[in-house]
């Protein structure tokens, strides 16, 4: 079945008219489902895209408060990576490949050294991914409940959700094929990294450096 076929038939009679989606442009693509993995990686978009069982996901784009809170934790994340300990931190947009069928663009990610041995290429998986959730349904499902799984069968070390609208931390340790809770972290205290003893972030000073009063 071709792509087109995925497109109402009235808007296939006729030209796209202003101000409605250019019709046209979708018989150029895959229909959902049916991307390749190449088909994925070739794209060239500032929207950040995840790839999963054939789909392309499309995320969010990020708010100030959102792209503030990453920054504040890169800094500190990557000074703590430089000073004590060897490989690098990356933020989104930058693909890494989970399971098979699947990339993901975490909002952050440390890797050591071994995943990343072809630097042109999505990263190996991850050694700790941090996500910012947003309020929107999907995305939190999606980050709350489907990385959980997926990152878990991806064997990424550690996952921290950052959850502004319930304002905790929570930090997730690999734990055979599952994650368990290391510790959810809320108002007053201190996010903890089992795997990088001695990262630790104020959970109120994420949040604040949101609202831009760091």
């Amino acid at each position: 079945m071709s792509a087109a076929s995925a497109i109402p038939e009235a808007m296939l009679s006729r030209a796209s008219q202003r101000g409605e989606p250019t019709w046209e442009m979708a018989m150029f693509h895959p229909r959902q489902g049916e991307w390749r993995e190449s088909q994925y990686l070739a794209l060239s978009t500032n929207r950040l895209i995840e790839f999963a069982d054939g789909c392309l996901e499309f995320l969010p784009m990020p708010t100030p408060f959102h792209q503030a809170i990453v920054a504040f934790l890169y800094n500190l994340l990557n000074a703590f990576v430089l000073a004590h300990v060897e490989g690098e931190v990356f933020f989104a947009p930058c693909r890494i490949r989970t399971i098979p069928g699947k990339y993901r663009e975490p909002d952050l990610f440390y890797a050591r050294p071994e995943r990343l041995r072809d630097r042109h290429q999505p990263a190996e998986g991850a050694d700790l991914a941090m996500e910012v959730t947003s309020g929107e349904p999907d995305d939190r499902k999606r980050d709350l409940e489907e990385k959980r799984e997926e990152y878990a069968k991806a064997r990424i070390p550690e996952y921290w959700i950052v959850d502004p609208q319930e304002r905790t931390i929570t930090v997730l340790r690999l734990d055979g094929i599952s994650y368990r809770v290391h510790g959810a972290f809320a108002a007053g205290q201190r996010a903890t990294s089992e795997l990088l003893r001695g990262f630790s972030v104020a959970v109120d000073e994420v949040f604040a450096a949101g609202e831009g009063k760091a």
